[in-house]
C-alpha cells in the first residue's frame, strides 16, 4: 500500500505537467456541478429566490435560453483566442530562444487553470440550457442555475483579462530566465539541505550485479523512499548508474545491487523509476543550465545577434553556478546512519565544461561577453565551495576562454583588456 501511494504521487507529478490536465479536471467538475445545481432546483432553490430576491432570477424561458446561448458562444470564442495565444507563445519561444523551454511553458499551471475555468463554465451552461424544458405553455426555468452561469461567465472574463496580462509577461526573456532560475534554485536548495546529513562513504560497486532498464525515456523521477524500504527488507545496497535527467535506452544498465536478486524484487525496484519524454527543471536542475546556455547561444547566433539577452543569461548562470558549487558531486541516500542508495550525478567539472564549450563557440568573438564571462569566473572563485577542485575547474575554463578569445578578436586593445581582467582572476586564484 505504501509503495502504491508513492507511485501514485510520482504519476501525478508527471501528468500534472501536461497542458490538458487542469482543463480536463475542471471540465469534469463543471459537468458535475451542473447536475448538482439541477438537483437544488428540484428542491426549490429558484422558488426561494423568487419569493425573497426576485430581481436576481430570470423568470422567462426564452430569455434564459438566449442568455445561456450567448454565454456559450462568447466563451467558446474566448477559448479559441486563448488557445491561439498559447500556440503563438510556444512558437515564439521555440524560434527565438530554445525548443527546450516548451515543456516548462506548457506546464504553467496558470494557463491550464484559466483554460479549465472556460471549460467549466461552458459545460455548466450547456447542461443547464438542456434542462430548460417546456411544460405546456410555460418553461421550467432553473433561475438560480442561470444566475450562477452568468456569475461564472463574469469570472471567466476576468480570468481572460489576467490571461492576456500573464501571457504577455511570459514571452519576455527576462521573465523566462527568472522562472528558470527560481525553479532550479528551489531544487538545488532542497538537494543541498538533504546533503547535510549525508556522507560520502559507499562501497565500490564494480563487482556488483547489474540490472537493465525495460523502458526508454528521460529518467525523470525516482521514488527513493520505496527503494530504501526495499533495500532494508532485502538487506541490499543499490547504485543507480544513469544520471537523473539523461535519456535512458532500453537494455542499458540501470542499477547495480550488492547481491543477486530474484525476478520479483527486480520488478519492485524497476517500478520506482519514472521515465518521461519531457524534461522539467523542477525534476532535474541541470536542465536549467542547459536551457540558459541554449538561450545565450541562440541570442549570439548570427540570425538573432542579441548580446543583451546573452548578458542577462550569464548573470543568471553565474548565480546558479555559485549555488551548484555548494553541492557535492555524489549523492547517497541514508537511513538510520546506513547508506542504502548511491545516485550518479553530473560532477561540477563536466557541468562547467558542457556549459562553456557551447558558449565559447558563439561568444569568443565578442569582447563584452568575454569580459562578462571572465568576471563570472572571478566572482565564482571567491564563492564558498564544497570541494577545492572546483577552483581548478574554474581556472581551466577561464584559460580556455581567454585562449579562444585571443584567436578570434583582432583588436589589440580588446585583447589587452581581456588579458588584464584574466590576470586579475589568475592573481586571485594564486592567493
Amino acid at each position: 500500500m505504501k509503495q502504491f501511494f508513492y507511485r501514485t504521487i510520482s504519476f501525478f507529478n508527471v501528468i500534472e505537467s501536461k497542458i490538458a490536465f487542469y482543463p480536463t479536471l475542471l471540465a469534469f467538475l463543471g459537468f458535475n456541478f451542473a447536475f448538482f445545481m439541477l438537483y437544488l432546483e428540484n428542491k426549490g432553490a429558484s422558488r426561494y429566490l423568487i419569493e425573497h430576491v426576485p430581481v436576481l432570477v430570470v423568470d422567462n424561458g426564452d430569455t434564459a435560453m438566449t442568455i445561456l446561448s450567448s454565454l456559450i458562444s462568447g466563451l467558446i470564442s474566448m477559448v479559441v483566442f486563448s488557445f491561439s495565444m498559447v500556440m503563438l507563445l510556444l512558437s515564439q519561444a521555440s524560434s527565438n530562444f530554445s525548443p527546450r523551454l516548451l515543456p516548462g511553458l506548457i506546464s504553467d499551471k496558470r494557463h491550464q487553470i484559466i483554460l479549465g475555468i472556460y471549460l467549466f463554465t461552458i459545460l455548466y451552461c450547456i447542461f443547464v440550457l438542456f434542462s430548460i424544458q417546456p411544460t405546456g405553455d410555460q418553461y421550467q426555468i432553473p433561475g438560480f442555475a442561470v444566475l450562477l452561469g452568468i456569475i461564472q461567465t463574469v469570472i471567466s472574463i476576468y480570468a481572460f483579462i489576467y490571461f492576456i496580462h500573464n501571457i504577455s509577461q511570459s514571452i519576455q526573456i527576462s521573465n523566462i530566465l527568472q522562472n528558470i532560475y527560481k525553479v532550479a534554485k528551489k531544487r538545488l536548495d532542497r538537494l543541498i539541505d538533504n546533503e547535510e546529513n549525508q556522507f560520502d562513504e559507499f562501497p565500490s560497486s564494480e563487482d556488483w550485479y547489474e540490472y537493465h532498464s525495460e523502458n526508454s525515456g528521460y529518467l525523470q523521477n525516482i521514488s527513493f523512499t520505496n527503494l530504501v524500504d526495499i533495500c532494508q527488507a532485502e538487506d541490499i545496497q543499490l547504485h543507480i548508474l544513469p544520471v537523473k535527467g539523461i535519456f535512458v535506452l532500453n537494455g542499458i544498465p540501470l542499477f547495480r545491487a550488492s547481491k543477486k536478486l530474484d525476478e520479483n524484487v527486480i520488478n519492485k525496484i524497476l517500478t520506482n523509476f519514472n521515465f518521461s519524454r519531457d524534461e522539467l527543471v523542477s525534476d532535474n536542475y541541470t536542465l536549467a543550465f542547459k536551457q540558459i546556455t541554449e538561450i545565450i547561444v541562440k541570442a549570439m547566433s548570427p540570425g538573432i545577434n542579441d548580446p543583451g539577452t546573452a548578458i542577462n543569461g550569464i548573470d543568471y548562470l553565474t548565480e546558479l553556478l555559485a549555488l551548484r558549487m555548494r553541492k557535492k558531486d555524489t549523492s547517497v541516500i541514508i537511513r538510520e546512519k546506513k547508506a542504502y542508495v548511491r545516485i550518479n550525478t553530473i560532477n561540477f567539472e563536466d557541468l562547467l565544461h558542457q556549459i562553456m564549450a557551447s558558449i565559447r563557440t558563439y561568444c569568443k568573438h565578442d569582447i563584452i561577453l568575454v569580459q562578462k564571462l571572465l568576471l563570472m569566473f572571478y566572482y565564482l572563485e571567491k564563492q564558498k565551495s564544497h570541494d577545492s577542485s572546483y577552483s581548478k575547474n574554474l581556472r581551466y575554463e577561464a584559460e580556455n576562454l581567454l585562449k579562444d578569445a585571443k584567436e578570434s578578436i583582432k583588436n589589440e586593445d580588446d585583447i589587452k583588456s581581456a588579458t588584464k581582467l584574466a590576470a586579475k582572476f589568475n592573481l586571485q586564484t594564486e592567493n
